[in-house]
């Protein structure tokens, strides 16, 4: 199944300049979905994987089925002031602005051993502020996993040192 072919791309979203790729067109497709979810697995099966870390909002919609799929735990990243308990933060830059991303302060066990997925690797800014927050609180980032790369704007660079997966490159 050529996964490529069922993503939309939307100009000049969420400003104008950008084409967004919408996944919204690939997660409808149950086929589509499920094979997706399982390209992204497939590299940390037999694994051992305590945590699915996923990053707001997108990587929600991977990060939990992945959990599921890993028989591991989910800790969700979020956008600041969306966590009820103890948080710690990582501000980061993305292609049109800055932003920042939390954690709860207990989500992560020194030692525990840490799968980070999120939609799309763009500039590689929140997946490198997320990896900072895991190893943060003694976490062991394992892999990063990505439906998307957007390889031409070198993500990847940002994630030196980190095991990358995307199953779809643009």
């Amino acid at each position: 199944m050529d996964l490529a072919q069922m993503i939309r791309d939307v100009p000049d979203f969420p400003v104008k300049g950008i084409l967004f790729k919408d996944i919204t067109t690939l997660i409808k497709d149950p086929a589509a979905f499920r094979e997706a979810v399982d390209r992204m697995a497939a590299p940390y099966e037999g694994m051992e994987i305590d945590l699915v870390a996923a990053i707001e909002s997108r990587g929600f919609i991977f990060g939990a089925p992945l959990a599921y799929k890993l028989g591991a735990g989910f800790v969700p990243v979020r956008k600041p002031n969306k966590l009820p308990a103890e948080t710690i933060s990582a501000s980061y830059t993305l292609e049109y602005g800055t932003n920042t991303l939390e954690m709860h302060k207990d989500a992560i066990r020194p030692g525990q051993r840490v799968l980070l997925v999120d939609d799309l690797l763009a500039t590689g800014g929140s997946a490198k502020a997320a990896a900072t927050l895991i190893e943060q609180l003694g976490g062991k980032v394992v892999g990063v996993a990505f439906l998307i790369d957007l390889t031409f704007l070198h993500g990847v660079e940002k994630l030196k040192g980190y095991d990358v997966f995307s199953v779809i490159q643009f």
